[in-house]
């Protein structure tokens, strides 16, 4: 049972691998410079996760760290894996760990907002007058499908995995995405491939059942999976609300990603569970760890997520405001900029923006 929320938020960190522990450190700071604005107070407990934990104890995801998960408010995640562990039994992997804390966690709904601002729109893989302004959100299904489906076998001469779902997980998934769409722009995009799979028919028929019950206010439109990839390529202002399974999901918000030019920039929230889970999309890239030049706003962005989550978006949407006036005053790492500023500079510039926007007193 999560403790009581009346002093201060108890946020579990996993800063994990890589420039996991460096863009969790950035995300603190900027958290508490925007509660300090608002008196929000954090008590932060800290645990080894992936990659780490396995050479401090063997395990990728020890029981101290998952009783830890299981008694917060909400958990904050680096970033895991990296070659080191490359050669470790798969079910002892970092990987295996994450997996393991989802099943834990039953954070069934992964939710990837992807916005590509004017200021960043030069960096996107596509035209600029084409991406900029894109505002869109993956609603992944993560608990279920074939990354968890039975009965799964590998051989070397034969290997299969089972694409699974119930109506229950169907229909718990689609709800998150309409609720999300109602406090957006009102239209979901259920995606799946219910021409060819028996799981993607299941699928459509759950989510125009619910919305026929509950959402008829919000739009909803069916697209196959593949028509999904080249549209949100081809116009992906188009898109509100993307609902998909598992594996689609873990494709499409991949794609995605690269509309706004780097993984650096992207939050995620895991949702619908027992403790709600936050982390930056990208990797733990290794090769820069250390050197003081990861991007934290991926992490920075994944705090506001977590803030507006348990329930303090003023805090939330002033972090969103600061990333974005930085951003626009033209500091960024260097993986946005040739003449990027470091990780800490970075984030000192996002804490000392906090610091300085007027904020409205609170009326009682």
């Amino acid at each position: 049972m999560p403790p009581d929320m009346s002093d201060s938020i108890h946020i579990v960190v996993l800063p994990g691998d890589g420039i996991g522990p460096e863009v969790t450190d950035s995300a603190r700071q900027v958290m508490e410079a925007a509660g300090r604005r608002y008196d929000v107070t954090f008590d932060w407990d800290e645990h080894v996760f992936g990659g780490v934990a396995i050479d401090h104890s063997g395990h990728p995801f020890p029981e101290e760290t998952r009783k830890a998960c299981l008694s917060a408010h909400a958990i904050l995640l680096g970033a895991i894996g990296g070659p080191k562990w490359d050669a470790v039994d798969a079910e002892m992997r970092p990987e295996a760990g994450l997996l393991a804390l989802r099943s834990v966690l039953d954070a069934y709904a992964n939710l990837r907002p992807v916005k590509v601002s004017n200021t960043l729109a030069h960096l996107s893989v596509l035209p600029p007058d084409r991406v900029a302004g894109t505002d869109l959100l993956v609603v992944r299904e993560l608990t279920g499908g074939i990354y968890f489906g039975e009965p799964r076998r590998y051989t070397k001469d034969e290997a299969f995995d089972t694409m699974r779902y119930s109506t229950g997980e169907i229909d718990r998934i689609a709800r998150i995405a309409f609720e999300q769409a109602r406090a957006r722009r009102g239209r979901v995009t259920s995606v799946d491939k219910a021409n060819v799979l028996a799981s993607s028919r299941l699928w459509r028929e759950c989510v125009s059942a619910v919305h026929a019950e509950s959402y008829s206010d919000v739009e909803l439109d069916h697209m196959y999976v593949d028509n999904a990839a080249m549209q949100v390529v081809r116009d992906p202002r188009a898109f509100d609300v993307v609902l998909t399974a598992n594996l689609f999901g873990d494709i499409l918000s991949d794609l995605a990603s690269t509309l706004a030019g780097s993984l650096g920039v992207l939050p995620s929230a895991s949702l619908g569970g027992v403790t709600p889970l936050f982390e930056p999309v990208h990797g733990s890239a290794p090769d820069l760890s250390g050197r003081g030049e990861a991007n934290p706003v991926a992490a920075i962005l994944s705090g506001a997520m977590l803030l507006e989550d348990v329930g303090h978006a003023d805090s939330a949407d002033l972090i969103r405001r600061a990333v974005d006036d930085t951003l626009s005053a033209g500091s960024m790492t260097c993986d946005l900029s040739e003449q990027g500023v470091s990780t800490s500079e970075f984030t000192d510039h996002v804490c000392d923006v906090i610091a300085h926007i007027p904020i409205s007193p609170t009326i009682i």
